[in-house]
């Protein structure tokens, strides 16, 4: 059977071009290795800092408290107190023009700390509306201290801290029971 000169070169051209029908994913395995190297080496150098906070469970009861200080440190808008959950405030911080007074705060947790040694706990209590960069400072400067003997070394004071909210007061008070009577209660 004769084939044409068409027919011969057809056959040729297309047993050349087969087989280049298939995917090459050379290059794309080249790349990924590449990019789990690229991954691995840059997650080693972050460092991620976690700080452990003891929330209490949306049902638990409080429990009997030991004797001893309580200490609350309350963040309002305008002040900083240092309180003992029992006794009341202890000492009342005003803010500053630059902010809050970490520094005074600092101070007066160095004087506690040295009448009660073995104390490690404490209770950030944070009025509505503070802002989450103020209780982390606030919670930095309960937790350690600089020491000033001219290194950058850090001495502990309150390592163990909850977080809560403040109890109201004044005007908070009011407009809190004006939304929600007690029971039995009209406004």
């Amino acid at each position: 059977m004769a084939h044409s000169k068409l027919a011969k070169r057809a056959r040729r051209n297309h047993a050349r071009y087969r087989g280049r029908n298939d995917l090459n994913i050379v290059p794309m395995i080249d790349m990924m290795v590449i990019l789990v190297f690229f991954l691995i080496f840059t997650a080693v150098f972050s460092k991620t800092t976690i700080l452990e906070l003891n929330l209490p469970a949306p049902n638990a009861s409080v429990p009997d408290l030991p004797e001893g200080l309580q200490l609350e440190v309350i963040v309002r808008p305008d002040r900083i107190e240092v309180a003992d959950r029992r006794t009341g405030i202890l000492k009342s911080l005003p803010s500053l023009p630059s902010g809050y007074d970490l520094a005074g705060l600092s101070e007066y947790l160095k004087a506690v700390k040295a009448k009660f040694p073995d104390k490690l706990d404490s209770n950030v209590l944070l009025a509505p509306d503070i802002p989450y960069d103020t209780l982390v400072q606030v919670m930095d400067t309960v937790r350690v201290w600089e020491l000033e003997d001219g290194t950058y070394r850090k001495a502990e004071l309150f390592p163990d801290i909850s977080v809560g909210e403040a109890p109201l007061v004044g005007d908070a008070l009011l407009s809190a029971a004006q939304i929600t009577p007690a029971a039995g209660v009209r406004p």
